[in-house]
């Protein structure tokens, strides 16, 4: 036989084989109609400060610069000197309860995207500054969406994006962020969801990771 009729007669074999369900591994199958997602998705823990030490452990992995801040005038003066200690020149935001003032803290040259822009000049700030809908501590995600984040440029465009959020807005996992959007949109969905897991990042090139490759290269939340 040649290696081409060996290559299809294991192929032939392999498909009399029922593959077995996901989630199901070693153990006994999982019925795929008692079965959820959250069987296959890695563990959570119940109270809220174990989803918080979570969330921060997934940031830091993922390179995310976590800013623990109990008040708005910490938050203020810490946003202060990272403009001061990066040079920031200007900043882009949006109208919101928390990102509407933000650039007002700054006394920079902003740009505002909810009023419409210009990518060219959003392209040219140096950080970006939105709200958001969630933090998802099973991933260490920020959910954002066009109408949380200020539209889909904002948060995309600018090398640095920092994320305006509050503690109420951490979610145990992807299925609890789900269904948070469905209950906050209902029938009137944002044309546009995102999960940002980190700064943008590439490992193509000889597996060599790479931040900042088609988006931010850097991300920080600022938690109140």
């Amino acid at each position: 036989m040649s290696e081409r009729e060996i290559i299809l007669g294991r192929i032939r074999d392999a498909l009399k084989a029922q593959a077995p369900l996901p989630g199901s591994h070693d153990r006994a199958p999982v019925s795929a109609t008692t079965s959820t997602p959250r069987q296959w998705l890695p563990k959570v823990g119940e109270s809220f400060d174990e989803q918080l030490a979570l969330f921060a452990r997934n940031a830091a992995t993922l390179k995310v610069d976590l800013q623990m801040v109990s008040s708005i005038d910490q938050a203020h003066m810490t946003l202060a000197k990272m403009a001061d200690t990066q040079k920031w020149k200007s900043v882009a935001t949006h109208d919101g309860m928390l990102a509407g003032v933000a650039a007002n803290w700054l006394s920079l040259p902003t740009i505002n995207t909810t009023a419409g822009f210009d990518v060219n000049e959003l392209e040219t700030c140096d950080v970006g500054i939105s709200e958001c809908d969630a933090l998802i501590a099973q991933t260490g995600s920020v959910m954002v969406t066009n109408r949380s984040a200020g539209g889909r440029a904002l948060s995309v465009l600018p090398p640095h994006h920092v994320v305006l959020a509050r503690r109420e807005q951490l979610v145990a996992d992807l299925p609890a962020a789900i269904e948070l959007v469905k209950k906050k949109y209902a029938n009137n969905y944002p044309s546009i969801i995102s999960f940002i897991t980190g700064p943008s990042r590439t490992g193509d090139i000889e597996r060599i990771l790479v931040l900042g490759a088609h988006g931010p290269k850097k991300l920080t939340i600022f938690c109140l």
